[in-house]
Order: structure tokens, then C-alpha cells, then sequence
């Protein structure tokens, strides 16, 4: 997908180096190339992002679930009696 974003790239600067004046060619490569580029660049990387989002989501899911079991465990420790030594009579 790069290759063709620098192909389009490379031929709207071509286009921007014939124009007959430097703010001309300067609008041609900004609104012909690079704008429409970064559009279509964003959009397609959204599902992308999406993807991101969400694995990372799960993981601060995950993250959050095993240190609430954590606490659980350590208060659980602390609250039970240590074992004795002596049999029970």
C-alpha cells in the first residue's frame, strides 16, 4: 500500500514542478497529493486502530482481573490464622 502513496506522491510533485508559479505548484501538490493522500491513509488504517484499541482494552482487562485477584489472594492471607503447630485435641 506504501508503494502506491509514494508513486502518487512522486507524481503529483511532478505535476507541482510544471506549474508556472511556486504558489500554483505548491496548491497542486498539497491539495492533488498530499491531501487526498493523508485522507485516504487515514481511513484506510482505521480498522487498524480499531484493532489496536480493542487488544488493548483487553489487556488492561486482563491487567486489572489479575491484580484485583492478587489483592484478593494477599487479603485472604492476612485475614486467615497462620497454621499451628499442635494437633487438634
Amino acid at each position: 500500500m506504501y508503494i502506491v502513496a509514494i508513486g502518487w506522491l512522486y507524481v503529483a510533485l511532478m505535476m507541482a514542478l510544471t506549474e508556472h508559479s511556486l504558489i500554483s505548484g505548491i496548491s497542486t501538490f498539497l491539495f492533488y497529493g498530499l491531501g487526498p493522500l493523508s485522507l485516504l491513509m487515514y481511513l484506510l488504517g482505521t480498522p487498524q486502530r480499531w484493532r489496536r484499541k480493542k487488544k488493548a482494552e483487553e489487556l488492561a482487562r486482563a491487567s486489572y482481573v489479575a491484580q484485583q485477584q492478587e489483592i484478593s489472594r494477599n487479603d485472604e492471607a492476612v485475614s486467615s490464622p497462620p497454621p499451628s503447630d499442635k494437633p487438634n485435641q
